[in-house]
């Protein structure tokens, strides 16, 4: 999905946009899957990292906890590559479906970050540990 030089960007070519300002300027933004549906992890997007996903073809979303953007795998290198980009029907919402490069969504390693499950026997880990967080982010 990565523009080339003769290709008209997902941004150019997009009239709906999320409706950021009625969220207070952040929506959810929900990273699945796409040849197997698994959802990956849900973040937040402000209209920066959302003309960003267009524009380059892998995610970035808005870090509350620094107040940045943040492109997803700059750093582990375990980017998400744009399939798809889809809005509820608020536009209030995003849903991207995404190829993830690496394996693993979850900056603890696993492959998504729902990775724990509440059963009525306690909680179990049912997403797989993909690598070790000491060695990739030191």
């Amino acid at each position: 999905m990565s523009p080339s030089s003769n290709a008209v960007s997902l941004k150019e070519q997009c009239m709906k946009r999320p409706d950021f300002a009625k969220c207070g300027g952040l929506v959810p933004a929900i990273a699945q899957e796409a040849c197997t549906g698994e959802v990956l992890m849900m973040a937040y997007m402000n209209e920066e990292a959302y003309d960003k996903t267009l524009e380059t073809g892998e995610v970035h979303y808005f870090s509350r906890s620094r107040q940045k953007l943040w492109h997803k795998g700059g750093t582990s290198g375990h980017v998400q590559k744009v399939k798809s980009v889809r809005l509820d029907c608020d536009a209030d919402t995003i849903l991207v479906l995404v190829e993830q490069i690496g394996g693993a969504a979850c900056h603890e390693g696993y492959k998504s970050c729902f990775y724990t499950e509440i059963t009525s026997d306690g909680e179990r880990t049912c997403s797989p540990k993909v690598f070790d967080p000491k060695e990739v982010y030191k």
